[in-house]
């Protein structure tokens, strides 16, 4: 299937991936399980919303729990260049019949929320109240010490549409999983907007699903350290995948899993991918190497299971592709 060509005069200028907005449904454990056993920074919280960041963040929050009677994703969050930017958004999607709204949303400037044509939920915003990162407080750090947010991952019903719908916007494909053969399709897809191997990965499946979000740690140890915490705390059944070092990305990875069931990758070591001329890298289907650089496949809850979007309804994905999943 066709690769998208790079567009680098996009519509309006996405910068990154900012922030996820999570329903949960026991707010005082999620937080609990995000702030000491993961190891974020809860900025502010209420009764209804608890906010949270990591060490190497100035922004406010990257992730935030809302309280609901089920959980699902909300609203996935990128930040745009300027205020202007939003201008741009709401002009483009009015012009391509994509419904779209200014909304108010706390600690963030002006937010335009849209529903694209796949059914992701995403807010974008050009400012948010900056607080003092934390990097040097060692004393607080806690968990895996998460430094920033990285990535987020989708299962997309429709991989080839959604890959060529972001390419508009300026996002970037750095590695793709492709079918053998003279009319192999695109199963997935790793997308950027900041220089790194992707803020958006698109991964054929039963979508729109949030499969997971990632936030980067220093180092390998602190992945390992990690499920020596979940282990002892009573959460090693919510270590779902690794560790490992993924083909696809170089990274060193860590799957878990919050009180809902909500995935989260703690990940580090992936390389640099902004100049212009950054040709993607191609990964058959079949290729062990790609999923884990050892060799084990994902288990296939991997697979199959993954956070709904709030009041989107779930489609069949248009093909089912043949990978390799762990016995």
């Amino acid at each position: 299937m066709p690769v998208p060509t790079h567009v680098f005069d996009p519509p309006f200028n996405i910068i990154r991936s900012s922030h996820a907005v999570l329903d949960v449904t026991d707010l005082d454990k999620s937080a609990a399980f995000y702030e000491k056993t993961v190891g974020l920074h809860i900025e502010d919280r209420d009764d209804k919303s608890v906010y949270l960041r990591a060490s190497e963040e100035h922004q406010h929050h990257s992730v935030v729990l809302r309280k609901a009677a089920k959980a699902a994703c909300n609203r996935l969050g990128f930040k745009v260049g300027n205020d202007g930017d939003l201008d741009k958004a709401a002009a483009f999607f009015s012009e391509n019949g994509i419904a779209y709204a200014f909304v108010d949303q706390p600690f963030q400037g002006r937010t335009l929320q849209f529903t694209d044509p796949f059914g992701f939920q995403i807010e974008l915003y050009a400012t948010m109240e900056k607080r003092p990162h934390l990097l040097r407080r060692y004393d607080l750090y806690k968990g895996c010490h998460p430094q920033r947010l990285d990535h987020f991952n989708v299962f997309a019903a429709e991989v080839q549409d959604t890959v060529d719908f972001y390419a508009r916007l300026g996002f970037r494909l750095t590695e793709y999983a492709e079918e053998d053969g003279d009319n192999g399709r695109i199963a997935a897809a790793w997308m950027h907007r900041k220089g790194n191997v992707h803020d958006f990965a698109i991964t054929n499946g039963r979508g729109p699903r949030l499969h997971h979000i990632a936030y980067w740690v220093p180092t390998a140890m602190n992945i390992v350290h990690l499920c020596d915490v979940m282990a002892s705390s009573g959460y090693l059944k919510n270590i779902e995948r690794g560790p490992g070092r993924h083909g696809i990305s170089n990274a060193f990875f860590l799957y878990i899993r919050d009180p809902d069931g909500h995935r989260i990758e703690l990940y580090t070591s992936d390389y640099f991918t902004g100049d212009h001329d950054h040709e993607p890298l191609r990964w058959s289907l079949r290729d062990p190497r790609r999923q884990t650089l050892w060799g084990a496949p994902a288990p296939r809850s991997w697979f199959e299971e993954g956070s709904t979007f709030a009041g989107q309804a779930v489609r069949e994905p248009r093909f089912v592709a043949d990978v390799l999943v762990a016995d």
